[in-house]
């Protein structure tokens, strides 16, 4: 058995860090993580400068986060929830004629981890 080099150790694990690449389904949508106290919300990268933004849970704020999804070209929309509190958005956003999806957090990975949380938008973004 030939022993294995230091670089060879190191070309090992980077490519276990390697992420797969995900295929981008609908370059206009945007991903939303509903929270009772605010919610998270991430839209394409090359739609705007900071992708992902946070909005309260008052009807102005989910009004500006509408007008703010207008501005970024976004047509749909995924609704992560685990509770009721996506109902008031949900009739905010259809009223703005976008398409919205809701979505099971419980089926998703990670779902209760905060740290997790932006990737885990990015990632209901580029599938939307």
């Amino acid at each position: 058995m030939k022993p294995i080099g230091r670089s060879q150790k190191s070309q090992k694990k980077s490519s276990k860090r390697q992420e797969p690449e995900i295929k981008v389904i609908n370059p206009h949508s945007a991903g939303i993580d509903i929270g009772s106290r605010e919610h998270w919300v991430c839209v394409p990268i090359a739609a705007t400068e900071s992708n992902v933004r946070c909005f309260g849970c008052s009807t102005p704020d989910l009004l500006a986060l509408a007008n703010w999804l207008s501005e970024c070209g976004v047509t749909s929309i995924a609704l992560e929830s685990t509770g009721v509190e996506w109902i008031p958005l949900f009739n905010i956003l259809s009223q703005h004629n976008f398409q919205v999806c809701l979505v099971n957090a419980h089926n998703s990975k990670n779902s209760t981890r905060k740290k997790k949380r932006c990737p885990r938008l990015s990632m209901v973004t580029t599938t939307a």
